[in-house]
């Protein structure tokens, strides 16, 4: 069910949006992009957890995010992408508060991401969101750099957002 935001419609993505998530995630450095391949796996087995923002028929907007096997009240944030035209309306938030609001995540109690010290906004962003909530935001070390093997590339430390109030409060 797609739901209106002002002029921007924030609903679950689907196989026939991949590829301009795919073009979004290129002109929103310096988020990782990944295969083509990977946006449609996650338009399809994850757009219950994932979400994307169309503006005028353009997708401005990406979350995806989708729930560790292990982690039943968990939702893991991959990649929030904003179109640069549609930074500084809080779209991001805006993305995740209404993901947040989906009734198959009633269970989730935590968000959890990882963000590099490099990225200030994202960092801002989740910041915001756990403000917004009212709860903690913590920090700890998961992939360093060496993880990342010879491709250069910033430690990852983990975030982790909650715990967040209540189903209706949300």
């Amino acid at each position: 069910m797609a739901e209106t935001d002002a002029d921007v419609v924030l609903r679950a993505p689907s196989e026939k949006d991949g590829a301009r998530i795919h073009q979004l995630i290129q002109a929103c450095p310096p988020l990782d992009v990944n295969s083509l391949y990977a946006y449609l796996l996650l338009t399809t087995h994850f757009s219950q957890t994932s979400l994307v923002a169309e503006q005028q028929g353009r997708i401005v907007g990406f979350v995806s995010a989708y729930i560790p096997p292990s982690k039943s009240d968990v939702l893991f944030v991959w990649q929030v992408a904003v179109h640069e035209q549609c930074r500084g309306q809080a779209l991001g938030i805006r993305m995740l508060k209404r993901l947040l609001r989906r009734a198959s995540l009633a269970r989730i109690q935590y968000v959890e991401t990882t963000v590099s010290p490099d990225n200030p906004a994202s960092r801002a962003m989740f910041a915001r969101v756990a403000e917004h909530y009212s709860t903690d935001l913590n920090e700890e070390a998961w992939f360093g750099a060496e993880h990342f093997g010879p491709q250069q590339h910033a430690e990852e430390p983990l975030l982790r957002i909650g715990p967040l109030p209540t189903r209706a409060a949300i």
